[in-house]
């Protein structure tokens, strides 16, 4: 892990805005991002919507990318106990 968090400018809501993130995040995001055919933009904008106001939108999105990942795993076990 690289450690130190490295800024991102994305576009929420028609204005730019700074995150900081490890770069494990930074690619993890854009994996997930690609998997689901959308842009960076569109799949932070969701998490931004979904995180509610006492959530920081750098800890939702390192809270989102764990969660999207054991999805996966999920899934894929599912289709190979069938």
């Amino acid at each position: 892990m690289s450690g130190r968090p490295v800024k991102h400018s994305v576009t929420l809501k028609g204005h730019r805005t700074s995150i900081s993130l490890e770069n494990e995040f930074w690619q993890a995001l854009r994996t997930i991002a690609a998997r689901q055919d959308k842009p960076i933009n569109a799949l932070v904008a969701e998490i931004d919507v979904a995180r509610g106001a006492e959530l920081g939108l750098a800890s939702a999105i390192r809270a989102y990318v764990p969660r999207e990942l054991q999805t996966r795993i999920n899934d894929q076990d599912q289709q190979t106990e069938v």
